[in-house]
């Protein structure tokens, strides 16, 4: 009687050291899988890739419809093989064209040669925490800052102050002859200084200044330089750079006339740029 009265004792005992390991344990696991959660939440997921992977053919990018219009010597070309030579341009050197395309042109003419470069450039980072769009920004900004823009120019200055200006209501006869004497020089050394302005080529109007672009791509600026006037000849160059996405074109544009007294004409260098950099922005998007 006294065995079986000491089994059970034993039994239970045993019963609770298994119930309290079992609960120990379960505590235990618990804490694992919440120290593994906060692991997973304090590391930052990899950045995304770029929405390119490829680039296109530089070479190919631009259409004999755009190479007429910056190119104009190149329909002069009387001989079919050159000409079509001329069209195909020449293709930089590059170790991955996945990564970076290029083409040049260049065609002489009876009035000026005409140069055109085609980069792209596809940008990849090795940093999981930057995207590569994110690096392909640090980069285009990096060129927008070497470009040294000038500030916008600020047009409403000036309409304000002439805004401002108070007309005398009585001028005395003397005074109305001395303003009108005064007008006449005034009106005169201004006819002489427009002319002056209309006939200097190196003068570019406001909104022809390098500045930044909307409505192309993701960012892009324009940059238009003149050589100095001491050159033997002066040559424009216009630079149109955008990024769009992870990808940023650059597209140089330069034309030195023939004649050492010409300049080229800078609205109609910067109109060709801007609408070959727009199809090659659709071209990317298409």
């Amino acid at each position: 009687m006294q065995r079986k009265a000491y089994v059970p004792g034993i039994a239970v005992l045993l019963a609770a050291l298994l119930a309290s390991c079992t609960g120990s344990s379960g505590s235990s696991g618990g804490s694992a899988d919440d120290s593994k959660g906060s692991d997973t939440g304090t590391t930052a997921p990899a950045a995304q890739p770029g929405k390119y992977r490829t680039l296109p053919e530089a070479c190919g990018a631009v259409g004999h419809d755009s190479l007429d219009s910056m190119l104009p010597g190149i329909k002069q070309i009387a001989d079919a093989e050159t000409r079509d030579k001329a069209y195909d341009g020449e293709a930089t050197l590059t170790y991955d064209t996945d990564r970076r395309d290029g083409c040049r042109w260049k065609v002489e003419s009876t009035s000026a040669t005409d140069h055109l470069l085609v980069d792209f450039q596809r940008v990849v980072s090795y940093d999981n925490a930057v995207s590569d769009a994110n690096k392909a920004e640090e980069i285009y900004g990096g060129k927008e800052t070497t470009a040294d823009l000038p500030e916008p120019a600020d047009s409403s200055s000036g309409s304000t102050a002439s805004t401002d200006t108070a007309t005398p209501s009585s001028p005395s006869p003397s005074a109305s002859s001395s303003s009108s004497a005064s007008s006449s020089s005034s009106a005169s050394s201004s006819s002489s200084a427009t002319a002056t302005a209309t006939a200097s080529p190196t003068e570019t109007p406001a909104d022809l200044q390098p500045r930044t672009l909307d409505g192309l791509g993701d960012e892009a600026f324009l940059n238009d330089k003149l050589s100095p006037a001491s050159s033997a000849a002066q040559q424009r160059t216009v630079t149109v750079v955008f990024r769009t996405s992870n990808v940023i074109v650059t597209i140089e544009y330069a034309e030195q006339p023939t004649a050492s007294t010409d300049a080229p004409d800078s609205k109609e260098m910067q109109d060709r740029a801007r609408k070959l950099a727009q199809k090659l922005a659709d071209t990317l998007n298409g």
